[in-house]
C-alpha cells in the first residue's frame, strides 16, 4: 500500500497530515528516510518508523463503549456530542463509526469500529441478530403484552415487526411502573419504544445490554470504552 494510506491508517493524522510528515523527512521505512507520499510499502514485512518510533499496522478497530444518555450515535454533529466524541486523542481515528445507533437519551452497549464488513453482518435484517434490552415503563405490562409482542406488533406507520420476547421483571402497582426486558431480531427505528407505545404505554428509561451472544460488560461504567478483546469479537460474532 502506499505510505500515507498505511499512515493515516496507524493512526498518524489524516492522509493531508501525514504528507507533510513525510515530506519533513519524519519517516524511514527500513532505516531509509522516505520522502515520497506515494512509496509502496509492505505493513507486515517493512520496518516503518516516525521520528524513530516504530508502527504496528493494524487495519481494523473494534471498541466497546457503553454510551450515556445525551449522547448520539453518529460520527459528527453540529449541537450534540456524538460517540466519536467520547474517545481519547489517542483512539480517535477518522474513519470510526457507531456499529447502528441507540437514541439520543438510550443507554448502553455500542460498538465502534473501522470495519464495515463486521458492521453489516451485525446490523443485516438477514442475520437476525438478538438485541436485548431494559427498560422502565410508565403503566402496567401484562401477561396480554407479552403474547402480542411474541406474535409481532402493528406499530406506528402500520409497519409489522418481528416476533419479540418481552419479560415483566417486576410491577410497581403504586406507580403505575413496570420493569422489562426485551429481546429483538431486528432494528426498525425506535422500535422499542414504539412497540410498547403499541399496547399503550410509555418507555421512561431504555438501555442496550447485550448484542447477540455478547452482553455488555458489568465492569464498563457509563460513558467509559475500551478495546474489544479477541475472544469478544468470537463471541459477538457467533450466533
Amino acid at each position: 500500500m502506499r505510505l500515507d494510506k498505511f499512515l493515516a491508517d496507524v493512526g498518524l493524522g489524516s492522509r493531508k497530515e501525514v504528507k507533510s510528515l513525510i515530506k519533513k523527512g519524519n519517516i524511514t521505512v527500513n532505516n531509509e528516510i522516505i520522502k515520497s507520499d506515494k512509496f509502496q510499502v509492505n505493513e507486515v514485512e517493512d520496518r516503518i518508523k516516525y521520528l524513530g518510533e516504530s508502527l504496528h499496522y493494524q487495519r481494523y478497530f473494534y471498541y466497546i463503549l457503553n454510551k450515556p444518555a445525551g449522547v448520539v450515535s453518529a460520527t459528527q454533529d453540529n449541537y450534540d456530542q456524538t460517540v466519536i466524541d467520547l474517545l481519547s486523542d489517542e483512539d480517535y481515528r477518522e474513519d470510526l463509526f457507531p456499529v447502528g445507533r441507540l437514541d439520543k437519551d438510550t443507554e448502553g452497549l455500542l460498538i465502534l469500529t473501522n470495519d464495515g464488513v463486521f458492521s453489516h453482518q451485525l446490523l443485516s435484517p438477514k442475520k437476525h441478530v438478538e438485541k436485548e434490552y431494559e427498560a422502565v415503563v410508565q403503566g402496567i405490562m401484562t401477561s396480554e403484552d407479552v403474547i402480542a409482542f411474541a406474535k409481532g406488533l402493528i406499530i406506528d406507520g402500520e409497519e409489522q415487526t418481528l416476533p419479540a420476547q418481552l419479560f415483566i421483571d417486576s410491577v410497581d402497582q403504586e406507580r403505575a411502573t413496570s420493569h422489562i426486558r426485551l429481546i429483538l431480531h431486528e432494528g426498525k427505528f425506535h422500535q422499542v419504544k414504539r412497540m410498547v407505545k403499541a399496547v399503550g404505554k410509555e418507555v421512561t428509561y431504555l438501555k442496550r445490554i447485550r448484542m447477540g451472544k455478547f452482553p455488555l460488560p458489568e465492569d464498563l461504567s457509563l460513558g467509559e470504552y475500551r478495546q474489544m478483546t479477541e475472544e469478544e469479537l468470537v463471541q459477538i460474532r457467533t450466533k
